[in-house]
């Protein structure tokens, strides 16, 4: 694991519980922002291949990687809004370039459109951060009451299938990477936030996070003047070309690079070439 994952951890305390995060390299801030059921691991390649020339901080949701997993804590998409915006604050970061994907999405342009400023550019991999009634049969069925703990929390189906499933390059699934995965999620206890993640999609306007999402989608407008690079795995089974052409729409200026080669875990199917693209796109947009 250590061969595989070589970073110095760092927490910050929110209220009485520890937020994990990697601080890597010098330069412009990298904010990356990881989703579900991965973890800041999910980002080591491109932070061993960034970090020579930029600052990459990468933290681990609460409920996630090496952050504390408490059993009853509200893991909905404003309070992981919140940590982030504590933990940006903290860093005192500033000129970031936003590195998105799954629910770090979500996460991730919710705290850009509460702070555009702070926003100097977008990488966007297989990601929304907009309302979809898109969703696949096997994320329907882990949200069903009873058996989606069941599921996702005693038999770890959710991460497990993730990594079988996730990569359009089984190879790529090494025994350590697989191990590197799953890791943090080694117990009932320890996936509390792999569940309650797939419970937050917001379907319905009942939903907690509806309204969340419902604004940060008004407010990507803030945006379009930004440079936006989108790297897209082709073969995802969730975040499927669908989203791919909502994300043009809302930004017609991105840079688009559809991976045909990979999945949802593109950068994992995908990192030899996806690291000269961002280099590339990061010294056209330099600031």
């Amino acid at each position: 694991m250590t061969k595989l994952y070589p970073f110095s951890s760092h927490t910050l305390r929110l209220e009485k519980w520890r937020y994990h995060y990697l601080d890597e390299g010098e330069g412009e801030t990298l904010l990356m922002l990881h989703g579900n059921p991965t973890w800041s691991f999910y980002y080591r390649n491109l932070i061993l291949g960034l970090k020579d020339s930029y600052r990459c901080v990468v933290p681990d949701h609460m409920g996630m990687g090496k952050s504390d997993k408490p059993q009853d804590y509200p893991y909905t998409l404003s309070r992981h809004i919140d940590n982030l915006e504590k933990l940006v604050d903290h860093l005192k970061l500033d000129e970031i370039t936003l590195v998105v994907h799954d629910w770090g999405g979500a996460i991730g342009m919710g705290f850009a459109v509460r702070h555009p400023e702070r926003i100097r550019r977008l990488v966007i991999f297989n990601t929304a951060a907009f309302l979809s009634q898109e969703i696949p049969l096997s994320l329907r069925l882990c949200r069903l009451p009873g058996f989606g703990a069941l599921a996702i929390r005693g038999f770890n189906a959710f991460a497990r299938g993730a990594i079988r499933w996730a990569c359009a390059k089984p190879e790529r699934m090494t025994k350590e990477v697989r191990e590197g995965y799953l890791e943090p999620y080694d117990n009932f206890a320890n996936r509390v936030a792999n569940l309650r993640f797939v419970q937050d999609i917001p379907m319905d306007s009942e939903s907690p996070s509806y309204n969340v999402v419902q604004n940060i989608e008004e407010n990507l407008i803030l945006f379009k003047n930004h440079p936006v690079q989108i790297i897209w795995g082709a073969h995802d089974f969730v975040f499927n070309d669908h989203f791919l052409k909502r994300w043009q729409e809302i930004f017609p200026q991105a840079e688009v690079h559809r991976m045909e080669d990979a999945g949802h875990y593109v950068v994992e199917d995908a990192h030899e070439r996806i690291l000269p693209m961002m280099k590339e796109f990061f010294q056209e947009n330099s600031i």
